[in-house]
């Protein structure tokens, strides 16, 4: 399932990078962009990445798509194998409350998981919704699927323990926040949070960015992202952090 995974995500997000004109002619909006940056916690490495993230309205109704993916190796082994999809439907009930859905799909092959799943839903609110200040904050019950890696552990003694693979599933939820906020017309801040609760561990997202437009459609991005995990697996770190340096092509107006 991983390596199906690593391959839906990886051909999908090539073929969206391949026809962003195209995407961007056809109604969609957002962004996608390269990075580089450094990563210290459970590795710390030098990495790439490459992220989308899409929105397309139709009225009432808004369907978002988010492909993101990191690699990386230190003195030539991979110590950074992370891989993520999401997808979003959004149901307008006026111009500041919407109802959602949201399923998404983790691969990281440093975290003591060989994946997580969660599919959910709730409502959300545009608690600022100004020309250059937005806040959106959503949240709501989900059901969450994390498939535990096998565990070899070795004691004082030398004894060695080996905890099989395994599968916990438990009802859970999603809160999400989204600000955005322009300094002017070429820069801007933005910070996305993302907890996705469940009854063995919940896991906690932020990450804070600063975009700078450079010509056209393209903008720089330096930002912090930090990933905490309530109950890691053992031998794993519960916090990991990544600075990233990016480049962004934008769509959209």
């Amino acid at each position: 399932m991983n390596r199906i995974g690593k391959f839906v995500l990886g051909a999908a997000s090539l073929c969206l990078l391949s026809g962003l004109p195209a995407v961007a002619e056809d109604g969609w909006s957002g962004e996608s962009s390269l990075s580089a940056g450094l990563t210290t916690g459970n590795t710390e490495t030098s990495e790439a990445g490459l992220g989308i993230d899409l929105d397309r309205g139709a009225g009432d109704w808004n369907f978002g798509i988010q492909l993101s993916g990191d690699y990386g190796k230190e003195d030539g082994v991979e110590s950074r194998n992370r891989y993520f999809g999401a997808v979003d439907l959004e149901h307008d009930f006026n111009d500041t409350m919407f109802t959602f859905g949201r399923a998404s799909y983790e691969v990281d092959q440093f975290t003591g998981f060989d994946s997580r799943t969660f599919v959910g839903g709730g409502v959300g609110w545009h608690v600022l919704d100004d020309e250059d200040h937005h806040w959106t904050v959503r949240g709501g019950p989900g059901f969450k699927i994390d498939e535990v890696k096998r565990q070899i552990t070795t004691d004082s003694t030398g004894a060695v323990t080996i905890t099989p693979a395994s599968t916990e599933e438990s009802l859970g939820a999603v809160a999400q926040s989204e600000y955005f906020y322009a300094f002017n017309e070429a820069v801007s801040l933005s910070n996305k949070t993302n907890v996705v609760y469940g009854q063995e561990s919940t896991q906690i997202n932020n990450s804070i960015g600063l975009t700078a437009a450079l010509n056209g459609h393209l903008a720089a991005r330096v930002s912090f992202d930090v990933r905490h995990d309530t109950a890691p697996q053992p031998t794993y770190e519960a916090t990991d952090t990544a600075t990233k340096f990016s480049l962004v092509y934008t769509l959209g107006d």
